[in-house]
């Protein structure tokens, strides 16, 4: 089996979104390694004026959007009609298709918030389908477990050192996967993917080791082709999300919350949204 190797290393930026919502962001939207993935936001605080305002009513077309919860709670509403709530080790996705409305507010109780929202590009046959949303509660994740990891698999399919698992969601475009790994200190683990594949690994806690150098939280790490990459965590172990997916090879124009593929196409989507043609037959947000 051919070896990747970690060939770019990009660090999260801290940035506010939202109402004034504090993240670290590594954006991707032009990178072809990256490739489908647009963009990896953390969010992470225990002060609760980082986080409270959340993100009131906004748009979105042609991308999907993923949220995993370490952490607190998050509520989904959206003017399609769909109304959900995620706790502590939950995920939702969300497929813009053709346009959505929606906001996502910390739940009342949430003390401290610490999770992960994933854009991940949709193929241009598919950006102007009928807008998507799930649920999925912490009790339908999948576990792997071993001597030297325990992972939570959420979405896609995995292989780790042999053992295979698939994730409760299984429509993220471009056949994407997400997976929450712990690594014991000192631990090698090897991930299995198809070669062409992209296949990226964003710190969050501990530290992994490559080439004589140490690598810590906030960065992501941007593989080579190959059919297996082998990790290894530092002395006090690591916390790692591991995204993979097809990449779609196709431009890329992004104007805030729109993902097309032309400048023309991002033309429309802001006279759609303007002109309240987002789903037009669903209840407006309050």
């Amino acid at each position: 089996m051919a070896e990747r190797s970690i060939q770019e290393v990009r660090a999260a930026q801290p940035s506010r979104d939202g109402d004034g919502v504090a993240i670290y962001r590594v954006a991707g939207m032009q990178h072809a390694a990256m490739d489908p993935v647009l963009m990896i936001d953390e969010l992470r605080s225990e002060q609760r004026e980082d986080f409270i305002g959340g993100f009131p009513p906004h748009p979105h077309r042609g991308m999907q959007t993923l949220t995993y919860m370490k952490h607190g709670g998050l509520i989904h509403e959206d003017n399609s009609g769909n109304r959900g709530e995620i706790r502590s080790g939950g995920a939702q996705w969300m497929s813009a298709g053709r346009g959505i409305i929606h906001s996502e507010m910390p739940t009342v109780d949430t003390r401290g918030l610490h999770g992960f929202q994933l854009w991940v590009n949709l193929p241009a046959a598919d950006k102007m389908n009928e807008p998507d949303y799930r649920d999925i509660p912490a009790q339908e994740m999948v576990t792997l477990a071993a001597a030297a990891f325990d992972a939570t698999v959420i979405a896609g399919n995995w292989t780790l050192d042999g053992e295979s698992a698939s994730g409760p969601l299984q429509t993220l475009a471009a056949r994407a996967g997400v997976l929450d790994l712990q690594l014991q200190p000192g631990a090698a683990v090897t991930v299995e993917v198809a070669p062409g594949d992209s296949l990226l690994g964003y710190i969050y806690a501990g530290s992994m080791l490559h080439e004589q150098r140490e690598l810590g939280p906030r960065q992501l790490l941007i593989t080579s082709h190959g059919e297996r990459w082998q990790l290894l965590a530092g002395a006090g172990g690591a916390s790692l999300l591991l995204l993979r997916g097809e990449p779609l090879g196709e431009p890329v124009a992004q104007y805030g919350p729109f993902v097309m593929n032309t400048a023309a196409e991002i033309e429309q989507a802001i006279q759609d949204y303007q002109n309240g043609r987002f789903v037009p037959e669903a209840r407006p947000l309050q």
